[in-house]
């Protein structure tokens, strides 16, 4: 129904953002809120998910991105929200290079995706993607960290993390490693975090 709305990003939380088009102002579920600043002027792809009980808008930073979130929702046992966390590692050729070469570990690494549902994602999507095609990608929720005692930027970054599906544990993990990090804002957070949960 909608290919994409321009307007004014006027609220940033850690699972999603709010975009003021024409004083109508649209919740949109993204990999990564805090890739977003308020008062922003920009353009959002977004996908309508209609379901039972809900109808949800899905944002994306580009077309490319969209249209892979497609492909990942297409497979049988990835939901909008595991396709979502997937896209938000941003690492598009990773991904296609992992499909293209059957690497179910890598695809393993992303939270809600066991071996089973890699193999379906390989098996479904090898013909679909090439490989370095599109641009890069971005950034849905499960527990919420412990965030007391946390600076609000890092509490931020975490509470994004935890809404894409990785467990307390998994952020436990993380947490030291992050702090030694000379990082600023909530995004850095956010992109730091991804890159260390992935190994």
């Amino acid at each position: 129904m909608y290919e994409y709305l321009n307007g004014v990003v006027t609220v940033v939380k850690p699972t999603y953002l709010v975009l003021e088009v024409n004083g109508i102002g649209y919740k949109l579920l993204v990999g990564n809120p805090y890739a977003y600043q308020v008062e922003q002027s920009t353009k959002i792809y977004v996908e309508q998910v209609i379901r039972d009980t809900e109808q949800v808008l899905y944002g994306f930073i580009d077309e490319a991105e969209k249209n892979l979130f497609d492909q990942l929702t297409s497979v049988a046992g990835i939901g909008p929200k595991s396709a979502l966390a997937i896209l938000a590692a941003n690492d598009q050729n990773g991904l296609t290079l992992a499909i293209a070469n059957g690497d179910v570990k890598f695809l393993t690494k992303f939270p809600g995706v066991g071996k089973k549902t890699a193999q379906q994602i390989i098996l479904d999507l090898k013909d679909k993607i090439a490989v370095a095609d599109q641009d890069v990608l971005k950034t849905g929720t499960s527990e919420q960290p412990d965030l007391l005692g946390l600076d609000a930027d890092f509490a931020d970054g975490l509470a994004a993390l935890a809404a894409l599906g990785y467990s307390n544990k998994e952020l436990d993990r993380i947490k030291d490693k992050l702090k030694a990090q000379a990082l600023q804002g909530p995004d850095e957070y956010v992109r730091a975090g991804l890159k260390l949960l992935s190994h």
